[in-house]
């Protein structure tokens, strides 16, 4: 071989060897400055590789949405506590009902004023216990927030205990004091009583509610008879008594009045989310005028906050007071300087209210149309106003199907109820007037304007709300002896 050839053949040699090497160098190089560029956080090259592949970073996703505020009204707090609601389908039971509340408007009215004083207190202890706040409305059927509502049955309070199952939730009951009428004593009994039930029926709540109306025994009786039969055993469709088959879907009818107040033409007064009352200790014997004295506390409110107090005073050494928050901690101070013979009055002991009914809707009449059937007809038929007939059952026209259901408000409620001895606008021993307010005007400065308690202005006002409006006009019945 010649010198020529062997040149070239060590020529190409070493040719190929160097670009080997610059291979090796450029790739040690591009994955050192890869790493650098990662460990520094310095901007990458612009300048494409191809020997690098690009990983897409995963997406970050922060949440944006604002933490939902308190409410500012217990109506929508009790809204966002609804449990009940989601699993009734259309019923003509609780259609039923719901066309007698809208029928009525001034009763849930005036039970929801008389509410705002214990609503709160309701709400929040149902909370604790993760109770549905379907059960707030509760007290709206049994006794409409009337703390003084009896029943022919001998039921008494705002959750309508008898007797016997009042002493069986330990609510004393004396000849100077009612538990049934202690609104926080009572309040806890019911919910005790509830959640019993609750367990008792396997989680159900309407078998709970139907229970609570009608006693676990009938209840359970009811269930032992469908299911030897064959049939369904849960509450829609028990053998019940009327009185508990109209129970549960008033309830729930109320419910969804207070769910959508404006769609039926409800109107419910704002209550307040915070604390309407606390609890203050008495060590000894009080007149409740005393204390509401004391305090700067209406009288009538004082009664309506502590009606388990069936003759004015407190007889127990210690016992427990319920007064509006704002006055509490004056009412607390004012008792640590008194003698104990300054917190009794030398006049004779009396009952707190006057005798009063218990509260409560009259159940209303159905009639399904027939063929031929027309509006006079039947408001002829069932002694009734056509014009009547159709704003119980939100009629616009004359025009009827056969098989429609409608709604017939009763003539009169059953005797003893709606209506309390006192404050009577029928009464012929009242005549009535009229009140314009003015600016700077209270309900409780009206009622002693005319010499008439609060509770009957409100009552004779259902309207009215608490906070008077200058140029309101209020009703007040005023004795004429």
């Amino acid at each position: 071989m010649s010198s020529s050839i062997r040149k070239t053949i060590k020529s190409d040699a070493l040719t190929r060897l160097a670009q080997a090497i610059a291979v090796t160098l450029c790739a040690g190089l591009a994955g050192c400055q890869s790493t650098a560029s990662v460990s520094s956080g310095a901007a990458p090259d612009a300048r494409p590789h191809a020997l690098t592949a690009h990983v897409r970073p995963k997406p970050i996703f922060v949440n944006q949405s604002q933490p939902k505020k308190a409410p500012q009204d217990v109506w929508e707090r009790i809204r966002d506590g609804f449990q009940l609601q989601d699993s009734i389908a259309m019923n003509p039971r609780v259609e039923q009902q719901r066309l007698w509340f809208v029928s009525n408007p001034s009763f849930l009215e005036s039970a929801s004023g008389r509410g705002s004083l214990y609503m709160h207190y309701i709400v929040e202890r149902l909370e604790e216990r993760d109770m549905p706040l379907e059960l707030a409305l509760l007290p709206v059927i049994e006794s409409a927030f009337n703390p003084m509502a009896y029943s022919r049955s001998d039921a008494s309070g705002l959750w309508q205990f008898i007797p016997s199952t009042g002493r069986y939730f330990n609510l004393r009951q004396t000849n100077f004091y009612d538990g049934r009428r202690d609104v926080t004593a009572s309040t806890g009994a019911a919910l005790d009583y509830l959640s019993k039930l609750h367990e008792m029926f396997n989680g159900d709540w309407l078998l709970a509610l139907a229970a609570y109306n009608a006693g676990e025994g009938t209840v359970s009786r009811a269930m032992e008879r469908n299911e030897k039969l064959g049939l369904p055993t849960d509450y829609w469709n028990l053998p019940l008594p009327q009185e508990t088959r109209d129970y549960v879907p008033k309830l729930l009818a109320l419910a969804e009045l207070v769910q959508s107040p404006q769609a039926y033409g409800v109107n419910l007064n704002p209550i307040a989310n915070q604390p309407y009352f606390d609890v203050v200790e008495v060590n000894q014997r009080v007149d409740l005028s005393r204390v509401a004295a004391l305090a700067g506390i209406d009288e009538d409110e004082m009664f309506q906050l502590n009606p388990a107090f069936k003759k004015r005073v407190t007889m127990e050494p210690t016992q427990h007071l319920l007064v509006p928050t704002a006055k509490a901690q004056l009412l607390t101070a004012s008792l640590s300087n008194m003698k104990p013979e300054e917190l009794l009055t030398l006049a004779p002991a009396q009952r707190v209210f006057d005798e009063v009914a218990v509260v409560q809707p009259s159940r209303p009449k159905s009639y399904t149309v027939r063929r031929g059937d027309n509006l006079a007809s039947i408001a002829k038929a069932n002694k009734v106003d056509t014009r009547d007939l159709q704003r119980w059952n939100r009629l616009t026209g004359k025009n009827l199907k056969a098989g429609q259901t409608l709604v017939m408000q009763a003539e009169t409620p059953a005797k003893g109820r709606l209506a309390a001895k006192a404050g009577s606008a029928a009464s012929d021993a009242q005549k009535t007037t009229t009140y314009k307010v003015r600016k700077g005007d209270s309900l409780y400065l009206v009622a002693k304007r005319f010499n008439v308690e609060m509770q009957h202005l409100k009552r004779w006002n259902p309207r009215s709300g608490h906070a008077l409006k200058p140029g309101q006009t209020l009703t007040v019945y005023l004795n004429r002896r």
